[in-house]
């Protein structure tokens, strides 16, 4: 031991010290990563999801281990009281940031493994989709939450912003009331997250309309839902407007839906054949989900009849995509078997100037009509 003592007797104290905290600590670091991997190696085969548990937790464990053994050597260090404090409370610090990280992995392992059991790629999904969204909303409200508790017991290790977070309570003056109007968006958007967890106006893939603009609910964080949009953009819409203000819901109960294509016909059509045109434009295609196929007339004049035909599919895109492959061969069928249901040029002029008054004789025709 005589040639540590001679050794130590010209290398500067903070050498030394600086030996004594980080040989431990990278020893440390060093055994536990090489321990969770081989680990993982061995899970891996058997168990997926344990392997991924391992590698998630790797962090916050290597930095808690490091930090207390840290801590430990830094009692035999030779440092100034003011250096040893101040790499006693950068350690607290770390400490507690690899416990919020720890507790923040712990969380989302938890949601993860309770929502393995539901699945949202199935074609009947509304209770999964309930549960996905609740979770998630309040997964993200609780990360947000343990941030905040996180970095405010970090805070707490320094003297002077602990003095200065108690005199700001004891005051709870004008300053307590600007920071109560800065927070306010924060809050508003926390407490609209909660609602929409527990009553669910919103839930992850539903297809809403708002604001005129139809999309797909991507993403419901803490403050605000991502929608994307049918030609693919994204709209960001803060929570508070699902609270406060009307929107349309395709999919709030179930994601059938019941669409129509509105057809304006001359009058002397014949019914029965578009009613069977249709019945076998809906059974030949794989898009009608086999409920509702029903042509029915919704308005007459002098000259024309408008037709709606309702159709039913499973969901917004199929039931989109069914409207326009019959409006596509209803047109096609009338065109090719019935061109006489095809309003001709007089019967329309008619129908929008409507018929003469009484004593009045109609407008001679058109040389063009005459023609034809």
């Amino acid at each position: 031991m005589t040639w540590i003592h001679s050794i130590s007797s010209w290398v500067p104290a903070w050498v030394v010290g600086a030996v004594t905290i980080i040989v431990p600590a990278m020893i440390v670091l060093a055994l536990s990563r090489w321990i969770i991997q081989r680990s993982m190696r061995v899970v891996g085969r058997s168990s997926p999801f344990l392997q991924r548990l391992l590698a998630r937790s790797q962090g916050p464990v290597s930095l808690m281990l490091v930090t207390v053994v840290a801590g430990i050597a830094l009692a035999g260090a030779r440092f100034p009281w003011e250096v040893t404090a101040a790499i006693g409370r950068a350690l607290a610090v770390a400490f507690i940031v690899a416990v919020g990280w720890a507790a923040a992995i712990a969380l989302d392992i938890g949601v993860e493994i309770y929502l393995r059991r539901y699945r949202t790629d199935v074609e009947d999904n509304l209770l999964a989709r309930k549960h996905v969204t609740q979770m998630r909303i309040l997964q993200r409200i609780a990360k947000t939450v343990l941030v905040m508790l996180t970095a405010a017991v970090a805070l707490t290790t320094f003297d002077s912003v602990r003095q200065y977070g108690v005199s700001l309570f004891a005051s709870a003056g004008a300053a307590g009331i600007v920071l109560g109007f800065a927070a306010r968006p924060v809050l508003s958007n926390l407490l609209a997250g909660l609602q929409i967890a527990m009553a669910q106006p919103i839930r992850v893939e539903d297809q809403v309309v708002v604001e005129g603009e139809w999309g797909t609910v991507e993403t419901i964080t803490s403050t605000y839902v991502v929608l994307k949009l049918w030609d693919l953009r994204r709209m960001i819409v803060p929570l508070t407007y699902f609270i406060e203000k009307a929107f349309q819901n395709w999919t709030y109960e179930n994601t059938d839906l019941i669409g129509s294509v509105i057809l304006r016909v001359d009058g002397r059509v014949e019914m029965d054949s578009l009613r069977r045109r249709l019945d076998e434009i809906v059974h030949e295609g794989r898009l009608w989900d086999g409920k509702t196929a029903l042509l029915q007339v919704t308005d007459a004049s002098t000259a024309t009849v408008e037709m709606r035909a309702l159709v039913s599919a499973r969901n917004a895109a199929d039931l989109w995509n069914l409207r326009c492959e019959v409006r596509e061969k209803m047109i096609e069928f009338l065109q090719r078997a019935d061109p006489a249901a095809q309003p001709s040029e007089e019967r329309l002029s008619a129908d929008l100037t409507g018929p003469p008054a009484v004593g009045q004789r109609p407008a001679p025709a058109t040389s063009a009509s005459a023609a034809r």
